[in-house]
């Protein structure tokens, strides 16, 4: 592939998982909406499956649509995400405007499944770049996580805007759709395949167990995956906290902030996170993955202790602070470890690897949320200084990983 039909196929792969990413951020912050509109539940159960369900089907489905990916090629398998999200973000405006919890469900689990094609839109970019530009490609996914958390918020602020008090509209999800048409279109005309035909895979087994035991057997490979579950699982409690933490009273352990407020400050996280990717891909030719891990790490353990200690004195200001240097951090982690696990696999198994990725990276959103409001009610800065320890975690794994593995390439030679 040469060097301008590969900068519009990342163009379009990068269109691709925003608009997966774009739903997720729409969503995120809307779910306590809806669960008072939805349903009587005040236990807040309801609320938490809702939020589940789609990292759920994303846990479930991210690895077969790797391994899938391996053997038929990636474009098609990207081309059925696409088509799903059309399908399931319309059915989200529609749910929204019947004020219907079934077809809420139905649309957040397709949506889950449709998106989980996002480690073949990473398994993509690993064909189509140089491992020297590695980083550099993996870190459009995270422009595209920073965008659709910036975007995806501002939209939910318009349709709470616009719908008054109810503070729903369908606009949200047809938008969503639209966009979803766009890129399908786009992606037929212009997104080549590009898995080399003969690491094409055709093993017999369609999901990940063969993936995870080809990750365990890769060196440092299966501690790399680890540290991305750790990475993950500390900053889905801080998303999934943030909005309920900014917007209970002051009286309960939060900051007593309006919706419409609250829905700002997560676009402004977001845009933070996006615009560090450009920062990540013009130090990575400089530094190397496990450097740049180490520095986002290590930003990320000062962030937590700031919002943690943010939290216990009341401190908006300082919660800001905390929020901008958490987007900051956590935008050097995802493309770098992406990039280490993949110079250090087989290109043939990139995709079912990158799948065991993802699906660990559901597996931590799911636990993220499920353990978020649970530490809230111990102490409403519990979260973070869980989240602090996780990260210690993940900064000690860097150090012991980063400079061990050997790139695939090499390994071969």
């Amino acid at each position: 592939m040469s060097h301008s039909p590969r900068k519009s196929a990342l163009f379009v792969v990068f269109l691709t998982v925003f608009i997966d990413l774009l739903g997720f951020g729409i969503v995120l912050p809307l779910l306590p909406i809806y669960a008072r509109e939805f349903t009587l539940d005040r236990s807040g159960v309801i609320l938490g499956l809702l939020m589940a369900s789609f990292s759920a089907m994303q846990f479930l489905f991210a690895p077969f649509w790797g391994r899938l990916s391996d053997r038929i090629g990636r474009r098609p398998v990207l081309m059925i995400g696409l088509s799903g999200s059309v399908v399931f973000y319309t059915i989200f405006g529609a749910a929204t405007a019947w004020r219907s919890l079934f077809w809420m469900f139905v649309s957040r689990i397709g949506a889950g499944i449709a998106g989980a094609t996002i480690p073949t839109a990473q398994a993509y970019i690993a064909d189509v770049t140089s491992p020297e530009n590695r980083a550099r490609g993996m870190a459009l996914i995270g422009a595209a996580f920073g965008l659709g958390f910036t975007l995806g918020p501002l939209l939910a602020a318009t349709a709470l805007i616009s719908a008054g008090s109810a503070g729903l509209s369908p606009w949200p999800g047809y938008t969503a759709a639209g966009l979803s048409a766009v890129a399908l279109i786009l992606a037929s005309f212009k997104l080549p395949e590009s898995l080399d035909p003969n690491h094409v895979r055709r093993a017999r087994s369609w999901y990940h167990f063969d993936a995870l035991r080809n990750a365990v057997t890769v060196p440092t490979v299966f501690a790399l995956l680890m540290t991305s579950f750790v990475s993950v699982l500390a900053f889905a409690k801080f998303e999934s906290i943030l909005a309920f933490l900014m917007h209970e009273p002051v009286d309960e352990g939060g900051f007593g902030m309006p919706l419409v407020t609250v829905l700002i400050v997560f676009a402004l996280l977001g845009l933070v996170h996006a615009l560090m990717q450009g920062v990540v891909r013009s130090l990575s030719g400089r530094m190397s993955e496990g450097s740049l891990a180490t520095l986002g790490a290590t930003i990320c353990v000062g962030s937590y202790v700031l919002l943690g200690e943010a939290t216990r004195h009341g401190h908006f200001g300082s919660l800001m602070a905390g929020m901008v240097l958490v987007g900051v951090g956590a935008a050097f982690l995802p493309p770098c470890l992406q990039a280490m696990i993949s110079r250090r696999t087989d290109p043939a198994k990139q995709g079912g690897i990158m799948g065991v990725a993802q699906s660990l990276s559901a597996l931590a959103r799911i636990l993220g949320h499920a353990i978020a409001f649970p530490l809230f009610y111990l102490g409403a800065a519990v979260p973070f200084w869980a989240g602090t320890g996780l990260m210690v975690v993940a900064l000690t794994l860097i150090l012991a990983n980063a400079k061990r593995g050997v790139d695939f390439a090499a390994a071969a030679e």
